[in-house]
């Protein structure tokens, strides 16, 4: 069995995301309620989907091998329909009407920014699915994060085109995820050597991108970033007869959004984590028991949602189940090993995760491949 793949106790009491096909007694009693607000609707649902089926496994992994000192996990989730507004209201409920000792989400960045305006005052650990955003992110400590930031997530993408020749470049990009790493994108295309010929955005939701492809075609760039969580500006790019490489980031690294991109895709590359066709040793036995529990395969967005609930699993088992108000979020922050990475909760990113960290997947047929290049360090 790989590193860190031991008895859940053991993953409890040594911070890992571990797993384990041995069964201790099933978790009985009171259960220890934790929310998770999940974009189930909207335009980030091929995502929440997956978000949700990470935590589910994690919380029926969890509670058959004994819970949290023998009480079982009941994780309340709500759908904020990919919608800020919707994310504060299931929040409040969350924590008022439900209350629950733990929040996990949103999955959206404009969501969990939102809710984190709710959580930190109150010291109430939140573990996102999205990646470090707005500059206010960095002030609020019990705001994790199992995502990499966006600065990551561009400089992932910058490496790739720099390393591959790629020096001209176009980008077409949403209106909310998009937008922030795009963001990024352009504070360090110089750094890499790249420049942004045209750029184009689009709505979260935009079932059609056809005319802003179109522009941005016209430049014959060497290549295109597309960033976003829908298949539909790549499938778009590849019906005007675009053959040149798209570079996506890990937000539409789904088979869900793949399978949108349109039949018999190929050449689209993206900086993600988890590549479950060949996955890295410390990752085998997490794709064998989604395989066993699905009949499909983990991207690395379910792997969120399961880091994310073992995360706040294994400080409630520190805290015990009714942690003084900071215990668990001051527990948390340290040191945790995911099944996606190696995280530093403790760090100034929330995260700790590196640039050689990223895997990097190429979309072929429908189908991820995992390339043998590497960042280096």
């Amino acid at each position: 069995m790989s590193k860190g793949l031991h008895l859940f106790a053991a993953m409890l009491l040594a911070g890992t995301a571990a797993l384990t096909q041995a069964r201790a007694e099933e978790a009985k009693g009171e259960p220890i309620k934790i929310g998770a607000i999940i974009p189930l609707t909207g335009g980030g649902a091929a995502l929440g989907r997956s978000e949700l089926n990470g935590v589910l496994l994690a919380q029926k992994h969890i509670n058959a091998n004994g819970g949290i000192n023998g009480r079982p996990i009941q994780v309340i989730h709500e759908d904020d329909g990919t919608n800020p507004d919707n994310a504060i209201t299931k929040a409040n409920k969350l924590i008022y009407t439900d209350k629950v000792v733990a929040l996990i989400g949103a999955g959206q960045t404009g969501s969990s920014v939102a809710v984190g305006a709710i959580t930190d005052p109150l010291k109430m650990v939140q573990v996102a699915f999205s990646g470090l955003g707005p500059a206010v992110e960095r002030d609020r400590k019990c705001v994790l994060h199992v995502a990499p930031p966006q600065e990551l997530n561009a400089r992932a993408l910058l490496s790739y085109a720099k390393d591959n020749g790629l020096k001209k470049m176009a980008a077409l990009y949403d209106a909310g995820y998009g937008r922030v790493v795009f963001t990024e994108l352009q504070k360090y295309v110089a750094e890499y050597g790249i420049e942004i010929v045209a750029s184009e955005t689009f709505e979260i939701g935009a079932t059609d991108t056809t005319t802003q492809a179109a522009k941005l075609r016209a430049m014959n760039p060497d290549g295109f970033f597309v960033i976003g969580v829908t298949g539909t500006p790549v499938r778009n790019l590849r019906a005007l007869q675009v053959k040149q490489p798209i570079l996506s980031a890990i937000g539409q690294a789904t088979y869900q959004i793949v399978e949108a991109m349109g039949p018999n895709v190929s050449d689209v590359i993206i900086p993600e984590y988890l590549v479950a066709e060949d996955p890295l040793p410390r990752q085998a036995d997490f794709v064998k028991l989604f395989q066993a529990e699905y009949s499909s395969l983990p991207k690395s967005i379910e792997a969120f949602g399961w880091d994310a609930l073992q995360l706040v699993a294994k400080g409630l088992a520190a805290t015990g189940p009714e942690p003084a108000e900071g215990k668990l979020c001051e527990t948390v922050r340290g040191m945790f090993e995911g099944v996606n990475a190696d995280y530093d909760f403790s760090a100034d990113d929330m995260t700790g995760l590196r640039l050689t960290d990223y895997v990097f997947s190429r979309v072929v047929d429908g189908k991820f491949t995992r390339l043998e290049y590497r960042i280096a360090d």
